[in-house]
């Protein structure tokens, strides 16, 4: 690892005091000009002995703004104490963890998954228009049936089609041959600027595509293409436990991952993280926000500090070894509970270098679904699937319960089929 390290706890609270000295106390400094303070004081304690070792809760209350892209260009004057945190977090994620090229990539902490894809989706689309003239009818999103549904809501904002492409009920793989007539049929009504979203761990499965897959087809048609990989859930997981992976900067046709904090991170929700190559971020400049230093790249303008702040403390506590230790057992949790689920002949899918285990729902009773908190495919009724995460607070005495009380069921069910 080039930049990914672990400090101790002294050192992490000091990097993020002096980070805090660098960003403006409104305490102190009367700055006439900001629509910003700190916590309103009548309303929230801001004061104590506690904060001194609290480095996250003195960030909430310090308030800063990280608004801009701060692997671009200026940014804030008033806030580069948690700006250059999160420029390091940017750092160690694109680098070290997904393969770029030191200064080849820009990037930023988004409010989660949902926003990084679109912000994705939204460079390709002014890509498309200003260097091909393409309108919106000509262009089209390309995404699985097993995509996250942040990809219909930037379908919906940005007026562009969205086309899901089916998989593999039980390997829940994309459908090659399918993808490909799609591609044809598209072609012949039209589209000539294809979008991507590539999965690197579904919400539900944890299924992970082949980017190339998409790839191989689209320039087999001659069209420009842009591929964005959705990592919101295993982007901080299969990467890590995969070291074979291909999904990353390394590989041409990926321009932009997304990937959220609040998940396998445990930071404070409305935490993503947008990571792209340099050159496109460009293409969503909003020129009319003169008053802000900097550029205004992103969706939302004003983000948290604070925010960037509890990612860099989390990846800088454990660094890559503790990180991979961490992972480690949340993977042989996951496997243990797979190997009571083949003793019990229940069919199910995982992906091998993901956490995240989907049973079929026929082995799988609803009031059992219910009792032990599993997510199904859908609520609306006709649901196929269970999924089950091991997550820090899933131990293997949470899951043997669960086993047991399918033995039971199971005991049951064949007895009654005995009789019958």
């Amino acid at each position: 690892m080039k930049h990914w390290k672990k400090y101790s706890r002294e050192e992490l609270i000091k990097r993020i005091d002096v980070a805090l000295e660098s960003t403006i106390d409104f305490q102190d400094s009367k700055y006439l000009g900001y629509p910003v303070s700190k916590l309103d004081e009548s309303v929230f304690n801001t004061g104590g002995a506690f904060l001194e070792n609290s480095p996250l809760l003195k960030a909430y209350i310090a308030n800063p703004n990280n608004i801009g892209c701060h692997t671009l260009g200026k940014s804030e004057e008033a806030f580069k104490g948690s700006q250059e945190l999160e420029k390091e977090v940017i750092q160690v994620l694109a680098v070290d963890i997904f393969k770029a090229k030191d200064n080849e990539y820009d990037g930023y902490i988004a409010t989660g998954g949902t926003e990084a894809n679109m912000q994705a989706l939204w460079i390709y689309r002014n890509i498309f228009k200003k260097k091909y003239h393409a309108t919106l009818e000509e262009m089209v999103i390309l995404s699985s049936e097993d995509t996250h549904y942040s990809v219909n809501k930037g379908s919906n904002i940005l007026s562009v089609e969205n086309v899901s492409i089916p998989v593999n009920f039980d390997s829940r793989e994309i459908i090659v041959s399918a993808l490909e007539t799609i591609v044809k049929k598209l072609i012949a009504d039209g589209k000539k600027y294809f979008m991507v979203i590539s999965n690197m761990a579904t919400t539900m499965f944890g299924s992970v595509d082949d980017p190339d897959v998409y790839a191989e087809i689209l320039t087999k048609y001659n069209v420009p293409f842009k591929i964005h990989v959705d990592g919101a859930f295993g982007g901080f997981i299969y990467p890590i436990s995969n070291r074979q992976s291909t999904i990353n900067f390394e590989n041409p046709h990926i321009s932009s991952i997304t990937i959220d904090a609040h998940k396998m991170l445990q930071a404070p929700y409305g935490t993503g993280v947008f990571l792209c190559r340099k050159g496109l971020i460009e293409n969503v400049l909003t020129k009319e926000a003169q008053y802000v230093d900097g550029m205004d790249l992103t969706m939302v303008g004003s983000r948290s500090g604070a925010n960037a702040i509890a990612v860099w403390m989390i990846l800088f506590s454990y660094g890559y070894y503790g990180w991979f230790e961490k992972i480690s057992t949340l993977l042989l949790r996951t496997e243990w509970f797979c190997t009571q689920l083949v003793e019990l002949n229940i069919a199910y899918y995982r992906n091998p270098f993901m956490n995240i285990v989907t049973i079929k729902s026929e082995f799988v009773p609803e009031h059992i679904a219910h009792k032990f908190g599993l997510v199904p495919e859908t609520h609306e009724g006709g649901n196929n699937w269970y999924k089950v995460i091991m997550m820090s607070h899933v131990e293997i005495d949470d899951l043997s319960k669960f086993v047991e009380e399918l033995k039971i069921v199971l005991k049951a069910k064949n007895s009654l089929n005995f009789l019958n």
